[in-house]
């Protein structure tokens, strides 16, 4: 009995990872938007943009401007991640 459940749950587990590697690796999807088309990207940045964008910033030896918004900083965060190879796949 303990086997048929290990293996159930060992399925239902297999079948979250592909749906979730699956919605990571279609980039047809809706969730990835150009923050050019963000219809809050002229807001002021999050605090979690902020927060992330300073240590990137930091670990860039770059200053960080303040005054980003949202879709800015998003672009901005993209740099850094390139430049600073945080935050990044392998793959990109």
């Amino acid at each position: 009995m303990a086997n048929s459940k290990r293996s159930t749950s060992e399925q239902e587990n297999n079948r979250s990872n592909t749906t979730q590697n699956n919605a990571a690796n279609n980039t047809d999807s809706n969730t990835v938007k150009n923050p050019d088309e963000w219809t809050t990207g002229d807001e002021e940045m999050t605090g979690a943009q902020r927060s992330y964008l300073k240590t990137l910033s930091d670990e860039a030896g770059e200053e960080m401007d303040e005054t980003l918004t949202k879709a800015e900083a998003s672009k901005r965060i993209d740099e850094l991640q390139h430049e600073t190879g945080r935050g990044l796949n392998k793959n990109q």
